[in-house]
């Protein structure tokens, strides 16, 4: 004698399933899509640093240290692991990477993740890159269960900023995705409230959520990032994955607008000029009143400038401003 189970159609089971296991054939639970790719996929990851001085005027550092990006630090995984994500709190070893520039604490966390939930495929990484912009790059492989991208660079110098990507997922349905390119912006782990890309350390307590970095937020003049001017703010980095074809060996990266000098490159297209307003003090207060008896004298204030103005900002205004008054102590 047969029992049901073993006799009716399999897409019978599936509907009875349906309500109580989530039987479907391309979405899992949680409506996350389901790759369906047949094959491992290797690709090519090359970043590339947009942060000069005519894109990021305010503060820009120029020594002790000079503007640039940390080692990249990165993984293929599934959606059950997570680097890092806007919303979320930064775990400690992230907070250890994009601080001080320490992996070990965030190494040991995604090897964690890997053992335990077997979320992790593998770790990637990439040389850093010792000025604003230049470029570097890797090589990974995804599979069909951990088809997901994720990776951190530092800014260095800052507080706790940094770019990367969250869970970019390179498998469509299925296929591979043949190349992706994104635009990346800076953003704040919320473990340090330093405003200044040479702020000293000032722990974030009770520490904040990741955010984007912003023209307007933080919305505090301060800030290295703040151009009120401005929508948004340019680019600081891209990054581009192109899959592999057989032989890794032989494959260059097309890059028709890059001309490379080793980790240096110089970008052909036009690079965005931000424009930087002249920054002054607040008045000083007023001087001495000074001037014959019997007739008006002459008194003044100064202010100085914190900002000088680039790229067409608005320019400074008059530092000293004169007045009459009536002498305090003439002569």
């Amino acid at each position: 004698m047969y029992s049901w189970a073993t006799t009716a159609p399999r897409g019978a089971v599936c509907i009875l399933l349906l309500a109580s296991l989530g039987c479907v054939t391309s979405q899992p639970l949680g409506g996350e899509s389901i790759c369906t790719a047949r094959s491992l996929a290797r690709y090519s990851l090359t970043f590339a640093g947009k942060w000069s001085q005519t894109a990021f005027p305010k503060q820009y550092p120029l020594f002790r240290p000079p503007a640039q990006w940390s080692s990249l630090l990165g993984a293929t995984h599934s959606s059950d692991y997570s680097m890092w994500g806007k919303g979320e709190y930064a775990s400690n070893g992230l907070r250890d990477f994009v601080e001080r520039g320490e992996a070990w604490a965030l190494m040991k966390e995604i090897e964690a993740s890997g053992e335990k939930l077997q979320s992790v495929r593998a770790v990637f990484s990439a040389p850093a890159v010792p000025s604003g912009t230049g470029q570097t790059a890797s090589e990974l492989e995804v599979h069909p269960r951990h088809s997901l991208v994720s990776f951190v660079v530092r800014i260095v110098p800052s507080p706790d900023w940094f770019v990367g990507v969250d869970s970019l997922d390179l498998c469509e349905g299925g296929r591979w995705k043949e190349q992706v390119a994104l635009d990346l912006h800076p953003h704040d782990a919320g473990t340090d409230s330093g405003f200044t890309f040479s702020s000293p350390n000032f722990a974030t307590i009770p520490q904040d959520t990741v955010t984007e970095i912003t023209s307007s937020s933080p919305s505090h003049p301060a800030n290295s990032f703040y151009y009120p001017r401005l929508k948004s703010l340019p680019p600081m980095a891209t990054v581009t994955l192109v899959r592999l074809r057989q032989s890794t060996r032989a494959f260059v990266l097309p890059a028709p607008d890059l001309v490379s000098r080793g980790n240096e490159i110089i970008d052909n297209l036009s690079v965005p000029e931000t424009p930087l307003d002249c920054e002054v003090s607040l008045w000083s207060s007023w001087g001495l009143c000074r001037g014959p008896c019997g007739k008006l004298g002459v008194k003044s204030r100064t202010r100085y400038v914190l900002v000088q103005p680039a790229n067409n900002g608005t320019p400074c205004p008059m530092l000293e401003e004169e007045t009459e008054c009536v002498p305090d102590n003439c002569v």
